[in-house]
């Protein structure tokens, strides 16, 4: 009875032992290969988007500026403006299109009382613009689509590679 025993925890201690995989390394000159053509792929994209987004530009009434980070928006030196401390607290709100003029939400996305340090949101010129924005002043950003919603889009309405306007108002 004791070797029934032994020897069922036995097989029962085998058969539950992992085999790990083995895996080839990852050859160095291959990744670097798929970096540079990821960078190329997107230095292209970019260089197509400012185009696209100068070409639109020429075309309205309205006049753009281009800020540091690489958007556009409808104010002069903007940019140059002082920045907001890190721990000032905003609420804002926007709207976004399309460079068709189509609004792509019905609603504006907004947020509450957000520190300029932690924003809820992955739109980088939306965080860079609020830092130089007044309470209660609104601004129109031209945005290529690697400070939007880059590659993957936002999984609703927003597709990948998509440059936007964006209607930016900040509450408080």
């Amino acid at each position: 009875m004791k070797k029934i025993i032994l020897f069922s925890t036995f097989l029962a201690l085998a058969g539950c032992q992992q085999k790990q995989e083995v895996y080839a390394p990852v050859s160095g000159s291959s990744v670097k290969q798929k970096a540079a053509v990821s960078q190329e792929r997107a230095k292209n994209l970019n260089k197509l988007e400012r185009e696209q987004i100068e070409d639109w530009i020429a075309g309205q009434k309205e006049k753009f500026y281009p800020t540091s980070m690489n958007y556009w928006v409808n104010r002069e030196n903007f940019s140059e403006r002082e920045k907001s401390p890190e721990e000032t607290v905003v609420s804002y709100g926007y709207y976004i299109s399309d460079f068709s003029g189509i609004q792509l939400y019905d609603q504006p996305k907004g947020y509450r009382d957000v520190p300029l340090s932690k924003f809820p949101t992955e739109l980088t010129a939306v965080e860079d613009a609020l830092k130089y924005m007044n309470p209660g002043e609104e601004v129109t950003l031209l945005v290529p689509s690697v400070l939007a919603y880059g590659t993957y889009g936002d999984g609703e309405k927003i597709t990948n590679d998509i440059p936007l306007i964006i209607t930016l108002k900040r509450i408080k």
